[in-house]
């Protein structure tokens, strides 16, 4: 009784561990159990299988087989050497013409089957029960915790991906645990996730300890087990966050139609709802600004606008290059680009630093946006423009300097010349 006792709370002490079923555990130990008896007792031929009770550590060994229509041994191996030169030659065979090759482990001939009794047909799956051993030799039993070890392995690995993999695209909390050459391993918990280079904010230092939300973007198994890919950078992140700080979009009274991000930097949202009595911006915003700072805040101070989001498309446009204040602006359909007219004391304000409230527009709208000054419509200051330009700039400046260096060295050969 003591044994049994021991057996299940060893079961249990496991399960709570590993946060694994009973049956994940009981299987690891019929698994173990089938090796250990293949290894000591089994026969060539003997498809093992052991049934393990955990309430009173009984054990049932049998041998399993499953009836097959009857076949000529020597003319199935021709036809499956002639499928073999098939599909090395490229052909292609379809799956119900696919010859299954008689396994005398796990198959048993309907012939054989109807000398044992002959109810059996096609398909039947027979079990023999075996002599239980009352006790397995040492390497039979190395044999079993090995392979304990690694079903429990694999049961956990499972377990994680399973529970991982439908929180694809989901907002987790998690603490950085070490550092792995440029990643960051990240413990959340059950599992541990890894922020590689291209998901880290440069502008964000990532010490261990540190407490931060990361987005799920991918979960896959992979040679070591399941691995889970996190981002900081993802623009997602910015919806996960507003949904958890704000009531109305947790509910679906207010939806963020569209993100614009440059991780670190600045983010753009396009907020809208269906609802008159419901301020889309304000509830976002929140009393004092507290709901938009709080997201802000997890984000490392990354800074947000907010807003509100219009079918028609010249609205859309003039709220996205906010907080400048537009002229005019002419649309072409066909091309997706618009021209958006500004005062000149309102240029670099729509275009921001480096092209930056522009690119951000752009991306929020999915139309090109080309911004022109009122005073000076031949100048045409579209983001990607301005880029060129200051790139343009930067060369000319490099070549005036080579020359301006070019002249002192001559002029300095030419007064030693004359000294």
């Amino acid at each position: 009784m003591a044994k049994t006792n021991n057996i299940s709370a060893a079961i249990k002490l496991i399960c709570d561990e590993k946060n694994l079923s009973v049956d994940a555990v009981v299987g690891a130990i019929e698994a173990a159990l089938a090796a250990a008896y293949r290894k000591e007792f089994g026969e060539k031929n003997q498809n093992v299988k052991v049934v393990f009770n955990a309430d009173n550590a009984q054990t049932a060994v049998f041998d399993v087989k499953t009836v097959v229509e009857d076949v000529d041994l020597e003319e199935q191996e021709k036809q499956l050497e002639e499928q073999r030169e098939k599909r090395e030659a490229g052909e292609e065979i379809p799956e119900e013409e696919l010859i299954k090759k008689f396994n005398p482990r796990t198959d048993l001939m309907l012939s054989e089957a109807k000398a044992i009794n002959p109810d059996y047909k096609i398909g039947d799956v027979i079990e023999t029960k075996l002599e239980v051993p009352e006790e397995y030799g040492r390497m039979a039993a190395q044999t079993a915790k090995q392979v304990i070890v690694q079903r429990l392995r694999e049961a956990e690995r499972d377990h994680i991906f399973n529970e991982y993999k439908d929180k694809e695209g989901e907002l987790v909390l998690g603490t950085i645990q070490r550092k792995e050459g440029r990643r960051y391993i990240v413990d959340m918990g059950q599992a541990n996730g890894a922020l590689p280079p291209e998901e880290q904010i440069r502008t964000e230092g990532y010490n261990i300890g540190t407490r931060l939300n990361f987005f799920i973007v991918k979960v896959h198994m992979g040679n070591k087990g399941p691995e889970i890919v996190l981002s900081r950078t993802h623009p997602e992140i910015v919806r996960e966050l507003f949904a958890t700080e704000v009531p109305e979009i947790a509910a679906g009274t207010v939806e963020i139609k569209s993100i614009a991000r440059e991780a670190g930097s600045r983010s753009k949202i396009a907020v809208s709802t269906h609802e008159e009595n419901i301020d889309p911006v304000g509830s976002c915003v929140g009393q004092k600004g507290a709901r938009v700072q709080t997201v802000i805040n997890e984000l490392g101070g990354e800074k947000i606008d907010i807003i509100e989001w219009s079918e028609d498309i010249k609205t859309f446009i003039s709220n996205s290059l906010s907080p400048a204040h537009i002229i005019n602006i002419e649309t072409e359909e066909e091309t997706q680009t618009a021209y958006v007219k500004v005062e000149d004391d309102q240029l670099s304000l729509a275009i921001g630093k480096n092209g930056q409230n522009a690119r951000l527009a752009a991306k929020l709208t999915g139309w090109k946006i080309d911004i022109i000054s009122n005073s000076n419509p031949s100048k045409n200051k579209r983001e990607e423009i301005v880029e060129e330009e200051i790139t343009e700039d930067k060369e000319e400046e490099k070549t005036e300097d080579k020359k301006e260096k070019k002249e002192k060295k001559t002029s300095k050969k030419k007064a030693s010349t004359k000294k």
